[in-house]
């Protein structure tokens, strides 16, 4: 989307373009101009999507310059940034047509979702058809949620995909924690309590929001509040998300329940998460016959073991031959980078990037985005490569 700022503040201009950078699709700035006169007076040759005004900046007697502005871009949606009422321009910009106001300084939640509204009513969004990946423990402790986290930060980051990750514990889920210091302002069973909201707006607001294209639905914080959770709601979230993402990154826990099953039920790939031990092949054998017994086709699971280590005494064609399914990836045990990860709260990828972790969950994300990323080996070398020299 193309647009046009009128400011005299270069700062907040140059704040909105790393947000709007940041978007898919992106925001970019045609031009600043510093007033409302001189951007009445030089009309740009390319007629912006989106005008944004700093009202801050506006004198009484410019006010009725609005209208003008508008009429000269009457296909423009009109965006007005505010420090405080200045009700003469409050009511100036409403007779102009102005769809959106922000408060200064800039609540970056705040603006992205006003984007997402300008860009569903300029027609510019992009229905997607994204996939939903399932992460699901074989055993309590395999690493299902430090990985599913994790990964889907991992493909926001290196792929550029726009990505939600939905945490479905049904009690203690603490998905959020592993990539963000942020309390959550609703959770999945808010959102089943007012189900009838939902479209992309309203799942997005309800995100923690870790990057620009990176959000996370948190888990039902009362475990009360699950008898309001119903299947067909998970039908609902899942179809809205898939036209707004990329990629829909479910933390299921362990438990298989109505919720969880109707999520796998839609899941395009299933990964199962286990570590090389016995209790953990024993468990794994368990859930994938519940799986072949719900008539999951055996392409749809995808083991992943974790915390691997080579020269043990179990091998990785010894845990294939006891589950009847071929490991698809194998993360290395990194136990402090890691832990650290975990307890900062801070994506393993931004925190240790060259860590054996985080370059495994690159060929992942390179694995699953194969069709949708090109180059992606020379993106992964080049992001590694200038902490190695």
């Amino acid at each position: 989307m193309k647009a046009l700022m009128i400011s005299r503040d270069a700062q907040l201009h140059d704040e909105i373009a790393a947000q709007g950078a940041a978007r898919m699709p992106v925001l970019r700035l045609l031009e600043r101009r510093p007033s409302l006169r001189d951007a009445v007076e030089r009309m740009l040759p390319d007629a912006p999507e989106l005008v944004i005004v700093d009202a801050s900046g506006i004198d009484a007697d410019e006010a009725d310059l609005l209208e003008r502005l508008a009429r000269q871009y009457p296909a423009a949606v009109l965006m007005l940034l505010t420090r405080g009422q200045q009700q003469d321009v409050l009511i100036r910009a409403m007779r102009a047509g102005m769809r959106e106001v922000l408060q200064l300084p800039l609540v970056h939640k705040a603006f992205h979702e006003a984007m997402d509204r300008v860009d569903i009513q300029a027609g510019v969004t992009q229905m997607r058809d994204g996939k939903v990946l399932a992460f699901i423990s074989c055993k309590g402790g395999s690493g299902a949620t430090f990985l599913s986290t994790n990964f889907a930060y991992a493909l926001a980051a290196l792929a550029g995909c726009k990505v939600l990750l939905i945490d479905l514990h049904g009690q203690f889920g603490d998905a959020t924690l592993y990539v963000s210091d942020q309390k959550p302002a609703m959770t999945l069973s808010d959102i089943c309590a007012q189900i009838s909201r939902m479209d992309g707006a309203f799942l997005a607001s309800c995100l923690v929001h870790v990057t620009p294209n990176f959000g996370v639905l948190a888990a039902a914080d009362d475990p009360g509040h699950k008898v309001d959770m119903q299947p067909e709601h998970m039908d609902r979230i899942l179809g809205v998300a898939r036209q707004h993402y990329d990629y829909i990154v479910l933390d299921v826990g362990r438990q298989i329940d109505a919720l969880s099953l109707r999520a796998l039920d839609s899941a395009d790939a299933i990964y199962p998460v286990l570590q090389l031990a016995l209790p953990d092949i024993r468990d794994g054998r368990r859930l994938l016959d519940i799986f072949r017994s719900l008539g999951y086709p055996g392409e749809r699971l995808r083991l992943i073991v974790n915390r691997y280590e080579k020269g043990g005494r179990l091998r990785l064609a010894d845990l294939e031959q006891a589950l009847g399914a071929a490991v698809v990836h194998t993360v290395p045990n990194d136990y402090l980078a890691a832990t650290d990860s975990v307890n900062q709260g801070i994506p393993l990828l931004q925190l240790s990037r060259t860590s054996a972790v985080a370059r495994s969950l690159a060929d992942l994300v390179e694995q699953v985005t194969a069709r949708r990323v090109t180059e992606s080996r020379g993106l992964f070398d080049r992001l590694f490569s200038r902490s190695d020299t």
